[in-house]
């Protein structure tokens, strides 16, 4: 079987989100799809990125199109050559494809908190989304959650969709001296931080969590610092403000973009990791907190009560996002009630069990190969 992958998100040179996403999920798609012939189209002058071997019938082709790479050169392509499948990992599928085409959506987020923004933005992803679902033989949702928005928003059809969780990764093996030299960095230490690693941004709900803080500090007397990772966003100029008239400005550290290696050392170094956002088509910074051992505040909206809850069992204490309240309540359970926190650890090292790149990546293959006959559970 011919197959083709847009491939153009794993191998850009910094990855997050949906590249990530994508990266691990080709990675993890060799051992499936080894016996068929596949071809990854990529970027111009992103193959070296690609730091893993190939199997002998995959093969890889660069795309150089500094504009309209998907809707330009990507349709182009499909013009003269020709495939049995095309899976794209992203969510944005070109009007000239193979009919047999599996995408993979990751969440609404602009429909749901469209206040997070801007009215070109939602635009641009409500026309290549919504298009790109109605053109795709099947979609593959990171959540239930995801699977009732597409449906919820643009009337999808149940069979057409089928829910395949994303996997975490093993955290990265971090020397003591180069962890130390990164907690010196932000001027942090160990067990002494609380921990938000994210987009900084509206929908990251990041001025509650500043509330929540304040809140901390103020009424349960808790001197903890606050950690703020992630590259800025919509919205960054009104947080930016509030953070530089927070009353406890001086405890609190905005770290801007952090490698890998960064993100890794402060989350093993946080009390607890905090994360209400408004919205996440998945939420893999939960997952990365758990697998280190730190306790997680986090929404029970979206997908987030979703991922963290198994059956009965809770994985972490979950808040109303809209109340700064309730997630500065939730902190204070994590840092004042040890048998919770003892208890919400060893739940959230078992709740990561449920989550892998090789289970998704398998399902993800059958989805592939079955083509038309791929039946939605």
């Amino acid at each position: 079987m011919k197959i083709a992958i847009d491939a153009s998100p794993a191998f850009l040179h910094l990855r997050t989100g949906i590249e990530e996403y994508s990266y691990q999920l080709i990675k993890h798609l060799r051992p499936f799809l080894k016996e068929h012939e596949v071809t990854l189209y990529i970027r111009g002058g992103t193959r070296e990125n690609i730091d893993f071997v190939l199997p002998a019938t995959w093969r890889v082709k660069e795309l150089r199109s500094p504009k309209f790479w998907t809707y330009g050169r990507l349709s182009f392509e499909f013009l003269f050559h020709k495939y049995d499948r095309f899976f794209v990992p992203g969510h944005i599928v070109p009007p000239i494809r193979p009919k047999d085409t599996i995408m993979v959506v990751h969440g609404l987020e602009y429909e749901v908190s469209p206040e997070s923004f801007s009215a070109a933005e939602r635009r641009s992803m409500r026309f290549g989304i919504q298009r790109s679902c109605s053109w795709a033989r099947h979609i593959i949702c990171v959540s239930n959650n995801t699977k009732r928005d597409l449906m919820r928003y643009y009337d999808i059809p149940r069979k057409k969709i089928r829910v395949i969780y994303e996997g975490v990764n093993a955290p990265m093996v971090v020397e003591q001296s180069v962890a130390s030299a990164v907690w010196q960095k932000f001027d942090v230490q160990l067990g002494h931080y609380l921990l938000f690693v994210g987009r900084v941004e509206h929908r990251k709900n990041i001025i509650s969590i500043l509330k929540a803080y304040e809140i901390l500090r103020e009424h349960f007397r808790l001197s903890y610092k606050l950690v703020i990772a992630g590259k800025s966003g919509h919205g960054w100029e009104e947080i930016e403000q509030v953070i530089a008239s927070h009353t406890y400005r001086q405890d609190i550290v905005v770290t801007g973009f952090v490698s890998a290696q960064e993100k890794w050392v402060l989350l093993r170094g946080a009390s607890v990791f905090v994360f209400p956002t408004l919205y996440e088509g998945f939420g893999l910074p939960v997952l990365e907190a758990q697998m280190v051992g730190v306790p997680v505040v986090t929404s029970y909206t979206s997908s987030l009560g979703e991922i963290t809850q198994d059956g009965e069992v809770d994985s972490a204490v979950t808040v109303d996002p809209a109340s700064p309240m309730q997630i500065a309540e939730g902190l204070q359970l994590l840092l004042s009630d040890q048998k919770l926190r003892t208890q919400m650890i060893a739940a959230g090292h078992t709740n990561t069990k449920r989550y892998s790149w090789k289970k998704a990546a398998r399902l993800s293959a059958k989805v592939i190969l079955a083509g038309r006959k791929s039946r939605s559970r």
